[in-house]
């Protein structure tokens, strides 16, 4: 055995080898998210250089050829050589890993990019670089590719000697990012306005050269603004909450405000990363919250009547928009992710300064925090009334089938890591999916008509509604609060509605239930949305199946068996013998075409429901289905161009 594996079976990656690799170790994946995060990678180092004082400017462009440029104007990645090193100090930056002023906190008091491997990382997976520093009243450049310095770092020109700042072109590497390397100037653009919300005192522009968009991001009033723009859609109590403070040279702010939303909307943040999962800084915001009020509502006896109501953080959550910001100079993070802060003292911190400042805030506005604790009461109220609705619908076990819907027809394995949902539009096509799926794995629930619109609901009525109630009951893991995704009997939760505006609308209910209560499910990747085929095309014996109108010519063009253009128009002068059918229902589907088309893992194609920005998740959600009716018009008449739906 031992002479199968030797020394020279060790393999050692120089340099930036080791990312091109596993690229997926350092950015995530190679997808979308991985190829957006490339350039939030280079931006979050301008932001450092801001939040040091020394930057007040980032400039984002797509260009025409498909690169992108970021542009600020701090000091300038330093050039002189590195005495450990002995060349530049830009080429130790851009070609070493965990190289950078980071890890000096007499460069960097606090920083986002922990590990020192953000740009580094940028060049190992482009294709080409160019960096350019204006430094000293010199213009120095260097360029790369796949990360290998092409040439020394070199002066290129004078400038005045205050005008510094760095400037990085790169064109992410086809090897690399296979599905695309195009990025979306709306993906872009959310980020860049999320930095500027969280850092007031900088101006970032960003346009896309090629589809000629363009937006510049300053908000003076910082993460009020913030707070503000989440809730536009909604009807607020009271202005904004506004706290800030430092102690143990951590600063704090925070900034939150109540609507007459059914859920609450969190953002935590620290040195501008979105900490998903919360952490410390998230945990003191909760307790000191809870704890003031309540405090506040007994000494000035505003839980009255015979009722006892008793106010949980839950009571004081509801409808509550907050953002959280601190900035920590040695923080902690639980893995590369960086999704959850670990800092113990931090949450001492944000405790003393929420409860402080919250105090003197409602002894100084009473009138809100009447209206805050009547609105947390009646909270309560409800909460106590959900218990008892959800009672009706939990089950006791996650195998116990007789808490099962009677219209679920389930699968006989018990193993979520290998069962699957259908939820399907109607009976017709539900009796269809039961008759094609395969029944080891693969379960069905068909839904009767339009569920409720959640957004618009208390969860007590949510509760009542039989349709909700069987989505429950068959995923079997709660709801909302109690919501566990562990407990999920299936690994995949698929939709599947007709390819009509009703199936449309019908998709986007449940999506919106889905994703206000049973959130981990989407945040995990485990909910999917079926793709039938628009069309069955027919020549002789041979069948074929069209999923756009693309693909519907593209097969007309085959049968016609020539290189001139087929007729776009399946209704007339089809090629000889041709026969199209359009599918306008599910139901219209035999059994056996179904799976073929649609739920045969083999051969179909579904779409995995992610959120790669929950802000812009949120944001879309509260448009589309708010009780605010200018903002979703202006919506759809902004993104009218892009719907493809036969009516």
């Amino acid at each position: 055995m031992s002479k199968d594996y030797q020394a020279s079976n060790i393999n050692v990656l120089k340099g930036l080898e080791a990312v091109r690799k596993r690229p997926a170790m350092y950015i995530g994946d190679v997808g979308s998210r991985g190829l957006h995060h490339l350039v939030n990678e280079v931006v979050d180092n301008s932001i450092d250089e801001s939040l040091g004082g020394y930057n007040d400017i980032v400039m984002v462009s797509i260009n025409k050829d498909g690169s992108i440029t970021i542009e600020d104007r701090g000091r300038g990645i330093p050039i002189d050589i590195h005495p450990i090193e002995k060349v530049s100090a830009l080429e130790v930056v851009m070609t070493i890993l965990h190289a950078g002023g980071k890890f000096d906190k007499d460069s960097y008091k606090v920083s986002g990019g922990l590990h020192g491997v953000g740009v580094s990382v940028v060049n190992a997976l482009s294709e080409w670089l160019v960096v350019e520093v204006k430094r000293d009243g010199k213009k120095y450049s260097q360029e790369y590719r796949r990360g290998i310095p092409q040439y020394d770092v070199k002066e290129i020109g004078f400038v005045n000697k205050k005008d510094t700042g760095t400037k990085v072109t790169f064109m992410p590497d086809a090897e690399i990012f296979t599905a695309s390397t195009k990025f979306k100037f709306s993906t872009l653009a959310e980020r860049m306005r999320e930095l500027a919300y969280l850092n007031k005192n900088i101006s970032i522009s960003i346009k896309d050269e090629i589809e000629g968009d363009d937006e510049t991001f300053h908000f003076k009033g910082g993460i009020i603004e913030f707070v503000k723009y989440l809730d536009e859609n909604k009807t607020v109590f009271h202005s904004p909450v506004y706290i800030e403070g430092e102690k143990d040279n951590v600063p704090v702010e925070i900034a939150f405000e109540y609507s007459d939303a059914y859920s609450d909307n969190i953002f935590a943040y620290v040195n501008n990363i979105n900490t998903h999962e919360g952490g410390t800084h998230l945990s003191g915001f909760k307790t000191a919250l809870t704890r003031t009020f309540n405090s506040y509502a007994a000494k000035n006896n505003l839980i009255k009547g015979n009722k006892k109501v008793t106010l949980t953080g839950d009571d004081f959550r509801e409808g509550l928009t907050a953002v959280i910001s601190v900035k920590v100079a040695e923080p902690q993070f639980e893995g590369q992710t960086k999704t959850k802060l670990g800092n113990s003292e931090v949450r001492s911190i944000v405790e003393m300064l929420v409860g402080e400042k919250l105090s003197e805030y409602l002894e100084e506005n009473p009138a809100i925090g009447k209206k805050i604790i009547e609105k947390c009461a009646r909270a309560a109220e409800a909460r106590e009334a959900a218990r008892k609705a959800r009672d009706l619908v939990r089950r006791k076990n996650v195998l116990d089938s007789m808490h099962l819907p009677g219209k679920l027809a389930d699968c006989s394995i018990s193993d979520p890591e290998h069962t699957e949902i259908y939820i399907v539009e109607g009976d017709s096509a539900g009796g269809s999916a039961k008759m094609g799926r395969d029944r080891r794995f693969q379960a069905i629930l068909p839904l009767k008509g339009k569920i409720l619109n959640v957004e618009k609901a208390k969860l007590t009525k949510i509760l009542e509604n039989t349709e909700i109630k069987s989505m429950i009951a068959a995923i079997g893991a709660g709801i909302g609060l109690e919501f566990n995704a562990e407990k999920a009997r299936y690994g995949k939760i698929i939709i599947m509605t007709d390819a009509d505006v009703d199936g449309s609308h019908i998709r986007t209910l449940i999506l919106t239930f889905l994703y206000r209560y049973m959130k981990e499910l989407v945040e995990t990747g485990r909910i999917y949305i079926a793709q039938p085929p628009l069309y069955k095309i027919k020549k002789g014996k041979e069948e074929k199946y069209a999923y756009d109108d693309d693909e519907r010519d593209k097969i007309l063009l085959r049968f016609q068996g020539s290189s001139t253009e087929a007729n776009t128009n399946p209704d007339s002068n089809l090629p000889k013998g041709v026969t199209i059918s359009r599918y306008k229902g599910l139901g219209e589907m035999n059994p056996d075409q179904l799976w073929d088309t649609t739920m045969n893992p083999e051969t179909r194609t579904v779409l995995q429901v992610n959120v790669e920005n929950a802000i812009a998740a949120d944001k879309i959600f509260d448009t589309l289905m708010g009780d605010a009716v200018e903002p979703r018009r202006a919506f759809i008449e902004k993104n009218a161009k892009y719907a493809n739906i036969d009516i």
